[in-house]
């Protein structure tokens, strides 16, 4: 394996940056490619079969353009729709994002938790098959919001976000029938991370969980043994240019170049 072969991180915006953060703690002197498809942004909106086409382009063209070791859909509603078309298509390993409704099962005391996506995700088969298998004593209340995405979209450009926005776009899941009694709830949307310190006040009653720091373990381990950069390159590419992070924010990550697809 060559040491400058990087990781890539695959999302439709900043999302994918909650992912990348746990994984760089882990695997501190790993070359990144973080791609973001803010060309396409966002795609809790597109249809599934639009998803099932571009999410595998893209990851072609950026595989081609980068040699990584790995890819990583760090994004929950392309991994819901796109992760298997990828995997066929392409011949390095590709980890997917998967809402974690087994950690907030087990966390759970009410036995009631939310799952909290994007309108795309919280409809997928997928998650009925994770309910049935992980939370079955559970009852499992599912919320699309697209504020959300926006929000956190929002925050890493350097905007102030409100409190109460963050507990609008939430509000709908619990005044859904027993979703008052909601004590844990997934964050199934890579962005929602990012508003993890808002969420819990506007919420500090409700626990929440998150498949990053799970993923960036399944990395460590395919990755094991692998021989890493000294000086590690840190590299951000956006699909269009209207929603690029300030510099500042993409530093914080390790990610000094920014380049477009």
């Amino acid at each position: 394996m060559d040491p400058a072969a990087p990781l890539l991180f695959f999302d439709s915006g900043v999302g994918g940056l909650s992912v990348l953060g746990p994984t760089r703690q882990l695997l501190p002197n790993a070359p990144i490619v973080y791609a973001a498809d803010s060309a396409g942004f966002p795609y809790g909106k597109r249809s599934e079969e639009e998803l099932a086409i571009r999410v595998p382009a893209l990851l072609g063209r950026l595989i081609e353009r980068f040699r990584p070791r790995l890819a990583v859909i760090a994004c929950n509603t392309a991994s819901t729709i796109a992760l298997d078309h990828a995997r066929a298509a392409l011949d390095i390993p590709i980890v997917g994002t998967v809402p974690a409704i087994k950690p907030a099962a087990e966390l759970s005391k009410s036995r009631v938790i939310g799952v909290l996506g994007t309108e795309a995700t919280v409809r997928q088969p997928y998650v009925d098959d994770l309910a049935a298998r992980f939370a079955a004593d559970c009852t499992v209340i599912r919320h699309g919001s697209p504020e959300l995405v926006e929000l956190a979209e929002a925050k890493l450009a350097g905007e102030a976000v409100s409190i109460q926005a963050i507990h609008d776009s939430i509000a709908p899941m619990i005044e859904q029938l027993e979703g008052e009694k909601i004590d844990v709830m997934v964050l199934a949307c890579t962005h929602f991370p990012l508003l993890a310190d808002e969420i819990a006040t506007a919420f500090p009653e409700i626990a929440q969980v998150d498949g990053a720091q799970g993923i960036a373990r399944r990395i460590a381990y395919l990755t094991q043994g692998q021989t890493w950069p000294v000086i590690p390159r840190g590299i951000a590419v956006f699909t269009s240019a209207d929603r690029i992070p300030h510099a500042s924010t993409l530093a914080s990550f390790g990610l000094d170049e920014i380049q477009q697809l």
